[in-house]
């Protein structure tokens, strides 16, 4: 049976279904890229999240590779055109995070809407500011959803839910794909959002979608929240949007740069922070270990 490195980890039962499976593992995790460079040759498959590179260089070594199982949903971090020239297969467990996704985003227009990070960090401080954090309700406010993909009508059902008005913006849709939602211009929607959640994947090659210009068309009341791709937001654009006040605060989950090491961000009391826990949870963490495990088999069953 083929031979398959996991080189981050993967819940504990997705290794013993593996096993069962008859398949030849080795768990070598946090390895270097020199170290995985040297390993990889010996393997037909290899199971990554987010933290091992797939680049090049460590492609071209892995003479024998025919699959990559990325156990989770971006593919940022393997050079798929590389990849795709090899004739190394690349595929992924979409579905698996989306509604930990979806809850996140939800957490953090909650943490802002009743300023839970001033709060949480006051009593720390021993500081009762009860009266300087007067919060606002989800009811009645209208939500912006750039990508209106899986997760995006995840966050759109229950942000239904909880009565709020729901318009999106996604360059690849022109009608809305379920009924909570009225698909509108991205101009539109940066002029009458209370809350702008984005669900997009980072084109390098296209840059920000939420730059300067964007942040200046908001309300100032607007809070964006970006638990999709750290840099799909001009973070240099946000920190002086947030100074100034030209919204009102943002909840991140992802960075242009892990871990975040934004000093003037995370001085800020405008803003709700997590350090990419977008998928990190058990229920999703199982899911993605499960079809994980399914795409493995079903690859090496057709070949």
């Amino acid at each position: 049976m083929a031979k398959i490195l996991i080189s981050d980890p993967i819940a504990e039962e997705s290794v013993k279904s593996l096993e069962e499976a008859g398949f030849d593992l080795a768990i070598k995790t946090e390895l270097s890229p020199d170290e995985l460079t040297k390993e990889i040759p010996q393997y037909e498959g290899i199971i990554v999240r987010s933290g091992t590179k797939l680049r090049a260089p460590i492609l071209d070594a892995a003479s024998n590779l025919k699959v990559i199982v990325r156990a989770g949903v971006g593919l940022d971090n393997i050079d798929l055109e590389h990849a795709d020239e090899l004739g190394i297969e690349v595929r992924n467990t979409p579905e698996a995070s989306s509604n930990a996704v979806a809850e996140l985003a939800l957490g953090h227009m909650l943490s802002l809407a009743r300023n839970i990070p001033r709060g949480t960090q006051s009593l720390k401080e021993q500081n009762w500011i009860k009266g300087e954090l007067k919060g606002t309700e989800l009811l009645g406010k209208t939500l912006g959803l750039i990508g209106i993909g899986r997760i995006g009508q995840l966050v759109a059902k229950k942000c239904d839910a909880l009565g709020m008005d729901i318009v999106a913006f996604d360059k690849y849709v022109d009608e809305a794909p379920i009924p909570e939602v009225e698909m509108v211009k991205m101009d539109k929607l940066l002029e009458v959002s209370d809350y702008l959640t984005l669900h997009i994947p980072f084109v390098k090659s296209e840059g920000a979608t939420i730059g300067r210009e964007e942040l200046r068309q908001m309300k100032d009341s607007c809070c964006v929240i970006n638990c999709a791709r750290g840099g799909v937001v001009d973070e240099d654009a946000l920190t002086d949007a947030l100074a100034n006040g030209w919204i009102a605060g943002a909840g991140l989950d992802v960075y242009t740069e892990e871990p975040l090491r934004n000093e003037t961000l995370l001085s800020m009391d405008n803003i709700s922070l997590t350090p990419h826990l977008g998928a990190s949870t058990f229920e999703a963490q199982s899911r993605v270990g499960k079809q994980t495990v399914d795409e493995i088999v079903d690859f090496f069953g057709e070949v």
